[in-house]
């Protein structure tokens, strides 16, 4: 099983570098954190006054994995997960912050484990999990990145700006679509078949 430190190191090659992308809620982001993330953290770095894109453009790969350890892993606590699950999960929060622990409590109830859906993962949910693994094994892993697929494709369905996250020019899966299939064993990857199906109504 791969170290906090590489999982990080991993979701930092992930997300890439600079980007600002107009139809991107996130704002100008670089190796997957966003202006929003460094000015609640005062990240100043070039020390002008404000946090802005220039400081976003300023920030290191070694200052990322830094913020994802401390921030998406340690504080929302998914260190007490199962380890097998913790990539996924670690990867998600990323990207998606708290609404990555929702997506896995829905999935708890889906396993008739009576969790509050509040995207807080303290003691009674992780117990939950491990209920859970013990029962599904990596089935479950397979089944929170199947889950996060699905959130992927529903905020594409409601938001048309955000479609071209999950779907390519050409018509192929796009990078969340990629992204959630990364933590998915093969079999249970969509077909290209499938995947046109899925964004048929799409415009």
């Amino acid at each position: 099983m791969h170290s906090v430190q590489n999982i990080a190191k991993d979701i930092v090659a992930r997300e890439g570098g600079y980007v600002n992308d107009a139809d991107d809620p996130g704002g100008a982001t670089n190796y997957g954190v966003t202006i929003h993330t460094m000015r609640r953290l005062g990240l100043d770095l070039d020390r002008d006054g404000d946090v802005d894109a220039a400081d976003v453009r300023l920030l290191t790969r070694p200052q990322a994995v830094d913020i994802f350890i401390k921030h998406y892993f340690e504080r929302p606590r998914i260190n007490l997960l199962p380890v097998e699950l913790q990539p996924s999960m670690f990867d998600m929060y990323v990207n998606a912050g708290g609404n990555a622990v929702k997506i896995l409590q829905r999935l708890l109830r889906d396993f008739q484990e009576p969790v509050t859906v509040d995207g807080a993962l303290g003691p009674q949910s992780a117990a939950a999990v491990h209920r859970a693994f013990k029962k599904a094994g990596a089935y479950f892993v397979d089944a929170y990145g199947i889950a996060r697929r699905n959130y992927y494709f529903r905020l594409a369905d409601r938001r048309a700006k955000s479609r071209k996250y999950a779907r390519t020019r050409a018509g192929g899966k796009g990078g969340w679509i990629k992204r959630a299939e990364e933590f998915i064993s093969p079999e249970f990857h969509m077909t290209d078949q499938e995947f046109s199906k899925r964004v048929g109504g799409w415009s």
